[in-house]
């Protein structure tokens, strides 16, 4: 056994210089032969290649890790996300009642905070949201809704322009008194408060060019009349505005606005297109120039009370109407409408033509010919009467 132990030690035993110096690695030995060189070499590229598949094996790994993980998070944030809605949305559909009104102009956030506020939904974030999700507009007007209904069935509701209420819609070319008709039975307040307001004057309403007269001076759009409390109230709200609108459409001031006004309401109440006013106004102004009459229809039944349609023959010769404009020369006393955006700012910046006349050839598409010659206007004067045979 001893003897054994010392052949073992011997042969596996090195022994170092006195320096304490490991002997250097010997290098690899050369291959003895090119078969061995061959073999060397394939080994080596099996090695390569194990190596490889081993990294693209844990980069598979690695990425169908990251892929399924991701998937899992989206899944779990999804469904926090819906937890997170459905905290913020009472179930629905809601109970009892409530008149929920919607200022001209109201974004989506003030209105979300005031439907909070009155226990209509249970989130702001979420009722911005259901708005967007559905692209909707919310009209003005007042609103019947419950209390505790789910966000989108209130934006369905507030979208829906039928369902308004309480909102008086003053449109482009209709006259003053259609106008308070319109708004005293919308407001409950007395028809003959709001014509003792208009017969007095508009003192501390209406501004000096426009002489005491509202017809012109009251701006189209919507207004909540249900919130005033007198005629005077809701008069002022409509002449400040229409103020504001010639403010900011830099249209001149003193008698020269009031003279802007009139233009600009004949030329809403002759056509219905937004490509014609422009035209119509430069002929009144051709037509002023050349001292002729402006020979409108409108400004006649206007100072009649009536519409163009019902003229008579007897009607159209009465000098004694300030607003005959058949025979009458000059502009008329006052607007005879209450007239649009367009139509004022062809008035104040009219097309450039030689035009003295036009017919609307076509009553039912509106199409409108315009000519400075009295022989041409006289063919579109037939084929008004050929293309509109039921009209007369």
């Amino acid at each position: 056994m001893a003897e054994s132990f010392n052949d073992f030690f011997e042969e596996n035993t090195q022994w170092v210089s006195g320096n304490g110096t490991a002997p250097a690695a010997e290098p690899p030995r050369p291959p003895k032969s090119r078969r061995e060189m061959r073999k060397r070499r394939k080994n080596h590229r099996r090695k390569h290649t194990v190596v490889a598949i081993v990294i693209l094996l844990v980069v598979a790994l690695i990425g169908a890790g990251c892929f399924f993980g991701y998937r899992r998070i989206a899944a779990i944030r999804a469904v926090n996300d819906y937890n997170d809605r459905v905290s913020q949305e009472y179930p629905g559909p809601g109970s009892g009642s409530v008149l929920f009104t919607i200022d001209q102009g109201e974004d989506s956030v003030s209105v979300g905070k005031r439907l909070v506020k009155e226990k209509i939904v249970k989130s702001a974030e979420a009722f911005a949201s259901a708005v967007s999700a559905n692209s909707a507009t919310l009209y003005p007007g007042t609103f019947k809704l419950k209390r505790h209904m789910r966000s989108a069935d209130v934006v369905a509701i507030l979208s829906d322009q039928t369902k308004a209420t309480g909102f008086l819609d003053v449109k482009s070319g209709e006259r003053v008194s259609d106008v308070i008709k319109a708004a005293a039975k919308l407001s409950g307040i007395d028809e003959s408060e709001f014509e003792s307001v208009v017969d007095g004057g508009g003192e501390g309403i209406l501004p000096d060019e426009a002489n005491g007269k509202f017809e012109g001076w009251l701006e189209p759009g919507q207004y909540d009349v249900k919130s005033k409390k007198s005629a005077s109230d809701i008069l002022k709200m409509m002449v400040d505005r229409r103020i504001e609108k010639l403010d900011s459409l830099d249209a001149p001031t003193g008698s020269e606005r009031e003279r802007i006004l009139i233009i600009a309401s004949i030329a809403e109440s002759e056509v219905n297109s937004q490509e014609y006013y422009g035209k119509v106004t430069r002929v009144i102004l051709n037509r002023l120039d050349k001292d002729m009459t402006l020979g409108m229809d409108t400004t006649v039944a206007y100072g009649l009370g009536i519409s163009a349609s019902q003229l008579t023959n007897s009607q159209l010769a009465d000098k004694s109407n300030p607003y005959n404009t058949r025979v009458n020369k000059g502009l008329p006393p006052t607007p005879i409408s209450n007239p649009g955006d367009n139509a004022l700012k062809a008035a104040i910046e009219p097309e450039d033509g030689d035009w003295l006349y036009f017919v609307t050839t076509d009553l039912d598409t509106g199409e409108t010919k315009f000519t400075d010659n009295e022989a041409e206007f006289n063919k579109f004067v037939q084929e008004y009467k050929t293309n509109n045979k039921d009209a007369n």
